[in-house]
């Protein structure tokens, strides 16, 4: 027998605010059109004044914590993917946990910017699969407007606010592929491309939180690549291919970056789980975001495999093959 970290909950939030993309003709040199032919996004989400990352991230637990029919106490750990965190310190996962009225156990934040949810997800495995933890929340929360420049047309029009939160637990498979949750993992960062995605600034650095800024022709290259790679890399892992998936769950940055990714993998976009068009780029909360809405829609179902895949600042890559 082997023990699988198996996905028995999922749940999202999305502030309140919408906005389209024609808000931002009204201050930019920009179009409605310009912005869905380069980037597919039409609208997106932005927090409210005072609505933290930790608030979002607690919704999303909560409403993952009532699909898995738990109470916070019946989780052991949280970890939180987030570039976006309320304070230095404490932890947003810490937050969480007092929002959520959670008294026991343990949380702490993973930081791979668009790449985060993998990477805590990830860790949220070892966490389950070492016995360290029997129930895991694993979110991804971002208020990425609070780091835009909004004098910048190539960046500030692409990024949203969101979080999603799975709920993990420990439980024994055969050790096969057919087994129920994550099989297989594959990360990766390479620090020399730092420049093509930052924030100028930091605590260590400047002492501010900074504006996001980027590099997107030269980012799109290397997305595609080390997306189309790193998949493959989590399916080969456990000895599958392309073939055996169900779903696609990608990062959703850009609709190009996940068309071409899909292309290179030889699936079609009807296995592509796509919400980049209403919340545009959330980070770290991207893929749970399109998890919960794949479930809610009834596309994503038990037994489904799922191959996850994001790439975001550092740069930083990863995949993670899971069955739902």
């Amino acid at each position: 027998m082997t023990t699988r970290a198996v996905v028995i909950g999922v749940g999202h939030y999305l502030p309140e605010r919408v906005v389209p993309n024609s808000e931002f003709e009204q201050s930019l040199d920009t179009t409605d059109e310009w912005i869905r032919t380069r980037s597919g996004i039409e609208r997106r989400h932005f927090a409210a004044e005072g609505e933290t990352t930790s608030m979002l991230g607690a919704q999303a637990a909560t409403a993952a914590l009532k699909n898995a029919g738990l109470v916070p106490d019946d989780i052991d750990a949280i970890v939180v993917a987030t570039s976006t965190p309320d304070l230095t310190f404490p932890s947003v996962a810490t937050m969480i946990q007092e929002k959520i009225g959670m008294t026991r156990g343990f949380g702490f934040d993973v930081q791979a910017v668009c790449a985060g949810f993998i990477y805590a997800l990830t860790n949220a495995n070892a966490l389950v699969v070492s016995g360290q933890a029997k129930r895991v929340l694993v979110i991804g929360a971002e208020t990425f407007s609070r780091i835009m420049d909004w004098t910048d047309r190539a960046t500030c029009v692409l990024f949203g606010d969101g979080a999603g939160a799975l709920v993990l637990e420990a439980q024994e498979g055969d050790g096969t592929t057919q087994d129920r949750g994550v099989l297989s993992s594959d990360l990766n960062s390479d620090g020399r491309y730092r420049d093509m995605l930052y924030v100028d600034g930091g605590v260590s650095s400047t002492g501010t939180s900074g504006k996001l800024r980027m590099q997107g022709n030269p980012l799109f290259r290397q997305a595609v690549e080390k997306l189309t790679s790193t998949a493959t890399a989590a399916l080969t892992k456990v000895g599958l291919d392309d073939n055996s998936v169900d779903w696609i769950v990608p990062h959703q940055a850009n609709i190009r970056i996940i068309q071409g990714t899909a292309k290179k993998l030889g699936v079609p976009m009807e296995r592509v789980i796509v919400t980049v068009q209403d919340h545009g780029n959330t980070s770290a909360a991207s893929i749970p975001l399109a998890m919960s809405v794949g479930v809610a829609q009834g596309k994503i179902k038990k037994g489904d495999l799922l191959v996850a895949e994001a790439i975001g600042g550092g740069l930083a890559w990863g995949a993670v093959a899971l069955r739902w």
